[in-house]
C-alpha cells in the first residue's frame, strides 16, 4: 500500500465523525469526511440530498464520490453509516486500505440519535422525528441488514463507553501493530 488509507465505519452515531479528525491528528494525517466531501461537491446537505433524491440516488452519488476520494498521501476517511452496504465500496476500500468498524450497543445508537434532526433515517417522511419506539425498531432493523457488511471490516472497535481519546489510543496502537510503519 503505497499511501494508507484508514476508513471508518459503522452505524449513525458511532463516533465516526468524531474520533476521525482527533485520531488523524495523532498520527499527523489528513482527513475526509465522506458525507462533507459529498455536501461540498453537491452544494447540498446529505439531509436535503435524500428528501429529493431518495436514498437509492444518494448511494448512487456516495458510491462515485468515494471512488473518486482516493488521497495522494496517508489519510483518515469516515463512511457515512450506509456506505458499507454496497459491495463494489467494500471491495475497494479494502484494495486502498483498511477498514475499522465502530460498533455500540442499539441503546446507545438510541441515545445519541434520539434528538438529532440532522441524521436523514431518524426522520419521516414529513421531516418529524421518529417516536421512540419506531427509531429503535428503525435502528434494531438497519442494524441486522447491514451486519454482514459490516463484518467485512479488518479491524472492530467500541466506542460505547469509552472516552474519546482513549479509543484513539486504543485504535492507533491497533492500527500501528496492523500497518507497518504507521
Amino acid at each position: 500500500m503505497l499511501n494508507k488509507i484508514v476508513y471508518l465505519t459503522g452505524f449513525m452515531a458511532t463516533g465516526k465523525s468524531t474520533i476521525g479528525p482527533i485520531l488523524s491528528n495523532t498520527l499527523g494525517w489528513s482527513f475526509y469526511d465522506l458525507d462533507e466531501v459529498i455536501e461540498s461537491k453537491y452544494n447540498s446537505s446529505i439531509k436535503k440530498i435524500f428528501s429529493e433524491k431518495g436514498e437509492d440516488e444518494f448511494r448512487t452519488i456516495e458510491n462515485k464520490v468515494l471512488a473518486e476520494l482516493n488521497p495522494n498521501k496517508n489519510a483518515i476517511v469516515a463512511l457515512g453509516g450506509g456506505t458499507m452496504m454496497n459491495q463494489e465500496n467494500i471491495d475497494l476500500m479494502k484494495k486502498r486500505g483498511v477498514i475499522v468498524l465502530f460498533e455500540t450497543s442499539e441503546n446507545e445508537i438510541y441515545h445519541r440519535m434520539k434528538n438529532k434532526m440532522s441524521r436523514p433515517l431518524a426522520i419521516d417522511d414529513n421531516g418529524n422525528m421518529l417516536g421512540e419506539k419506531e427509531l429503535r425498531n428503525k435502528i434494531k432493523e438497519l442494524l441486522q441488514t447491514r451486519k454482514k457488511f459490516y463484518e467485512q471490516a479488518d479491524i472492530k472497535i467500541n466506542t460505547g463507553n469509552e472516552l474519546v481519546g482513549n479509543t484513539v489510543d486504543k485504535l492507533t496502537k491497533i492500527l500501528r501493530e496492523k500497518i507497518n510503519d504507521l
